[in-house]
């Protein structure tokens, strides 16, 4: 025997359907205004950063100096926005050193976390690929850690704002340093560095040309993969030429490698500077007495007549039992940046808050800020050396907090 499905007519069902309807459509309407995006309690502010891969050396300051920022105003009260004092809440994802995780990270941040605002992530690689998604976007981003010429050339930017050192003084400080201080070498220069968009500019562009301009002889130009682990061919090369100058831009894992090949040869240039990779205390770390002499260009130290700068430095140490770096600085006044403009909006409306970081105008714990046509901010520069697993100022002279090692040790 067939089965028979009963149903009733749909004459019959249509007034429960009527009755229904209404509480379902106003459930659904309750669920939708309980999402962040439309019953906010807290404000959302987000950033995708290395906190694993090659530049996690990088992404460990950031994640301190962002989240001592946001704990700062949040032990404060928070911020007041329409009238209603609100908690900041950060976001933090890793990008894994990875320009395409940075972008989706951006992404998620924006769609997902529902942030109103973004920090940077380091290195023009990584920054640039959050703050196109930013730009598209229209939420405002602030970051430091990218070169200034490496940020202007990717485009006009209307949402993002960038406060670190500008390449061309950058690269002319080993010579200004060799100048000042008299120091006497053969004039021979070699430069290593990787084809990244700062190493491109700084190792092979700017540093021939400043060289040859300072009278120097560049008797070695090596480009080579950011992922490139093997320099014995460039370093000999380097040796057998006679450079007594060697210039370095590279990330930290190479910079480690390049520092330790450059020993293994028996290479012994006079000088030594080696730029980005030679930053965080890490490369300090995995070389021991071989980083000693190594120079690097500075744009922070808690010695800097700043507001902040030397309790910064004191509270990182005292927290995470390591030595700091200048990275805590860039990334804590950014994340300053950003709330103070916030809170000078007194909205969560991105254009308002885009509109007050605009008008910054004040001094941070790097120095003064206060953003310039294309949207950036330049921090000035010294130059400084590892000596026993810190780094000094050797110049210039009125900054000074140590006397230059030379030749390297």
């Amino acid at each position: 025997m067939a089965t028979r499905t009963s149903q009733a007519p749909l004459s019959r069902r249509l007034p429960v359907l009527k009755r229904i309807l209404p509480i379902t459509l106003l459930s659904l309407a309750a669920a939708w205004s309980a999402t962040p995006a439309n019953a906010a309690d807290d404000i959302v502010i987000g950033a995708s950063i290395p906190l694993s891969g090659p530049l996690a050396g990088f992404g460990s300051f950031q994640k301190w100096g962002y989240s001592r920022a946001v704990d700062e105003v949040n032990k404060a009260g928070g911020i007041t926005i329409d009238g209603k004092k609100m908690p900041v809440r950060l976001v933090l994802r890793d990008d894994k050193t990875d320009p395409n995780v940075t972008a989706a990270n951006t992404e998620s941040l924006l769609s997902r976390d529902q942030a109103r605002a973004l920090l940077g992530s380091c290195t023009p690689a990584l920054v640039n690929a959050g703050a196109l998604v930013a730009e598209r976007k229209k939420i405002p981003l602030v970051t430091g850690c990218n070169p200034i010429e490496a940020f202007k050339s990717v485009r006009k930017w209307n949402y993002v704002w960038d406060l670190f050192f500008h390449e061309p003084e950058l690269a002319a400080i080993p010579f200004k340093v060799l100048d000042d201080l008299k120091l006497e070498t053969n004039k021979k220069v070699a430069i290593f560095h990787d084809n990244g968009p700062d190493g491109q500019v700084v190792g092979g562009t700017l540093w021939p040309q400043i060289a040859k301009d300072a009278g120097y002889d560049v008797v070695q130009n090596a480009s080579f993969p950011v992922d490139n682990t093997q320099f014995t061919s460039v370093v000999a090369e380097a040796k057998a030429k006679g450079a007594e100058i060697v210039l370095v831009d590279a990330i930290t894992p190479q910079a480690v490698s390049i520092r330790k090949q450059i020993a293994s040869a028996g290479f012994a240039p006079k000088l030594l500077v080696i730029e980005k990779g030679a930053e965080p205390v890490q490369f300090a770390e995995a070389l021991g007495k071989l980083a000693d002499g190594v120079l690097v260009g500075g744009y922070w130290d808690p010695s800097f007549p700043y507001p902040g700068a030397k309790d910064l430095a004191a509270a990182f140490e005292s927290e995470t039992k390591l030595t700091f770096s200048q990275h805590i600085a860039d990334s804590y006044a950014a994340a300053q940046i950003l709330l103070d403009a916030i809170a000078a909006a007194g909205s969560l409306d991105p254009e308002k808050i885009n509109a007050a970081a605009a008008k910054t105008d004040k001094t941070y714990v790097v120095g003064p800020i206060k953003f310039d046509e294309n949207h950036t901010a330049k921090l000035p520069l010294a130059m400084l050396q590892w000596q026993d697993g810190k780094t000094s100022i050797v110049w210039p002279a009125d900054r000074a907090t140590g006397k230059i090692l030379f030749p390297v040790p």
